[in-house]
C-alpha cells in the first residue's frame, strides 16, 4: 500500500538503509473494526485432515526433525526438508531472490542468528512467477521484471545449509491472470469491466474453479523444484477499493466464507496426497472477530484451520485500528497486540476441539446425543507474521523483540518476520 511504502522509505532514508522500493504484500485493514467482548468458536465443520507422516511427527514436537534433510535415491527427485519444530523465518521478495548479492546477506543473517527458515515469493502481487516452472502451461506467467533464474539451485543451496524454504503464493490478487482471462476477474457492477483496488490491482473471483486449478498447478510446479512448504496469501475477497461498484461473476449471491472454505478443501484434497505442507495467511483481525464473522472478505479462522498445516495471522500492530482493545495507537503496544491476538486465536482453535452435545458443549453423559465433533487444533498450528517495517511507528530492536516474546508468551513457538524492503532488525534476533 502507498502509505506503508512512503513510511518505510522515510525510515530507510533516515537510517541510510538500502531499499528496493518493492511493493508490500501484507494486509490492509480498512474500515474494518471488530469490537470483541467474547465469541462462540463453534461451527459444524466435520472435515477430517489427513497428514503425511513427517508432518504428524512435526506436530508431535520431535525437535530432532530440526534441519532434517531427506536425500532421495532418485537423482531426478527433489528432496525436501521436514518442517522444523519451531519455524523462525524471514521473508524474501522475488526481486531479492534474483539478486545474488542481496539474497546472500539474508542467508548470512539466517546463518548467524536464531533464524532457520526463509519465505520466498513464488507469485507476488503482480501475479507473475519468480522462476521458470517445468509445466509449459505456466511459462507465460513468468515475470519479466523480478525472478530467480537459478531458483532450484538456490533452494538446494539453502537446504544444504539446513534452511527450511517456504514458497509464498498470492492467490486471488492477480492482475496478470485477471487481464489474461477477464472472464475470471472480479468486475465492476456498473459496466462489467475489470475491477481494481485503490492500488490499481485487480483480483480474480474466489469462486472461479479455474483459478483454483491454476493455483494447484503453480503449487505442484513449485514443490517439484524443492520448496518445502507452500504459503498461500490473499486467499480472500478484495477490501480496499470502490466496494460499491463490485461484482463477483462466479460467486455472486454465495456466502464468501463458504466459497473460501470450499477452496481450502480443494487445496487440501489436491496437495495433501503428495505430502505437500501448506499454510495460510489471514488478516490479523480474524483472531479476534466474533465466531463466524468473515470481515466481509470471507476469512474466518475456524474455517481455515481444518485445511492447512499452519495458519499465519498477520498480527502487525500497525494494521489494527485506533482504539483497538482500548489502545489509542496499537503501534505503541506491539507486545500487547500480538499477545492478545494470539491468545484469542488459540482460544478459537482449542474451542474447536469441543465435542458438542445436546444441552451444552461439555458431554453430559455417553448417552447424550452427539451433534458434531470438532477437530483438535493446538498451538502448533499457529505461526504468526510479525512486523519488522515502519508504518505508523518506529519498529526497532525493542518493538520486534517484544512481538517475538509475545508469541512465546501466548504458548506458540514459531513466527515469521515481514519486511517489504527485506531489511531486518538484526539485533532483535538472538545470535546462533
Amino acid at each position: 500500500m502507498t502509505a506503508v511504502m512512503e513510511e518505510k522509505e522515510k525510515k530507510d532514508a533516515k537510517k541510510s538503509r538500502p531499499n528496493l522500493g518493492l511493493f508490500i504484500g501484507g494486509v490492509s485493514v480498512a474500515a474494518v473494526f471488530v469490537s470483541v467482548a467474547g465469541f462462540i468458536a463453534i461451527s459444524p465443520n466435520t472435515f477430517t485432515v489427513e497428514r503425511a507422516d513427517r508432518v504428524e511427527a512435526g506436530f508431535l514436537g520431535q525437535e530432532e526433525l530440526e534441519g532434517d534433510y531427506g536425500v532421495s535415491d532418485n537423482p531426478n527427485q527433489v528432496a525436501h526438508m521436514a518442517t522444523p519444530f519451531a519455524v523462525k523465518a524471514i521473508y524474501m521478495t522475488s526481486c531479492v531472490a534474483g539478486t545474488p548479492s542481496f539474497r546472500e546477506k539474508l542467508v548470512t543473517l539466517v546463518d548467524e542468528t536464531e533464524l532457520n527458515s526463509i519465505i520466498i515469493d513464488i507469485k507476488d502481487y503482480t501475479g507473475r512467477l519468480s522462476f521458470f516452472p517445468d509445466d509449459p502451461k505456466l511459462y507465460s506467467a513468468v515475470s519479466d521484471r523480478c525472478r530467480a533464474p537459478d531458483m532450484k539451485e538456490f533452494i538446494d543451496y539453502l537446504h544444504k545449509k539446513g534452511i527450511y524454504v517456504i514458497g509464498r503464493i498470492t492467490v486471488f490478487q492477480d492482475p496478470y491472470l485477471a487481464n489474461l482471462k477477464p472472464e475470471l476477474a472480479v468486475k465492476k457492477a456498473s459496466d462489467g469491466s475489470i475491477w481494481k483496488d485503490y492500488k490499481g490491482l485487480s483480483f480474480t473471483d474466489p469462486g472461479a474453479k479455474d483459478v483454483w486449478e491454476y493455483t494447484v498447478d503453480i503449487s505442484r510446479a513449485s514443490y517439484s523444484i524443492g520448496f518445502d512448504e507452500l504459503n498461500f496469501d490473499y486467499i480472500r475477497y478484495p477490501s480496499d477499493g470502490p466496494m460499491k461498484d463490485i461484482y463477483f461473476p462466479w460467486s455472486n449471491g454465495k456466502n464468501k466464507a463458504d466459497v473460501l472454505e470450499s477452496f481450502f478443501s480443494f487445496l487440501r484434497q489436491e496437495l495433501s496426497a503428495e505430502g505437500i505442507i501448506i499454510s495460510a495467511d489471514l488478516f490479523g483481525m480474524t483472531t479476534v472477530a466474533y465466531s463466524g464473522f468473515d470481515l466481509n472478505i470471507g476469512q474466518v479462522l475456524e474455517k481455515a484451520a481444518p485445511y492447512f498445516d499452519y495458519v499465519s495471522p498477520m498480527v502487525y500492530p500497525s494494521h489494527y485500528p485506533s482504539g483497538f482493545n482500548g489502545w489509542g495507537n496499537p503501534n505503541h503496544y506491539p507486545y500487547e497486540v500480538v499477545k492478545y491476538s494470539m491468545d484469542e486465536a488459540l482460544k478459537k482453535l482449542v474451542a474447536t476441539t469441543t465435542t458438542v452435545r445436546v444441552g451444552g458443549a461439555e458431554p453430559i453423559s455417553t448417552t447424550t446425543p452427539l451433534i458434531y465433533r470438532k477437530l483438535y487444533f493446538g498451538a502448533e498450528r499457529l505461526r504468526p507474521w510479525l512486523q519488522d517495517f515502519d508504518y505508523g511507528g518506529d519498529y526497532d530492536i525493542e518493538e520486534v523483540r517484544a512481538q517475538i516474546q509475545a508469541t512465546y508468551d501466548a504458548g506458540l513457538n514459531s513466527w515469521m518476520l515481514w519486511s517489504p524492503s527485506n531489511v531486518y532488525t538484526r539485533d532483535a534476533l538472538l545470535a546462533e
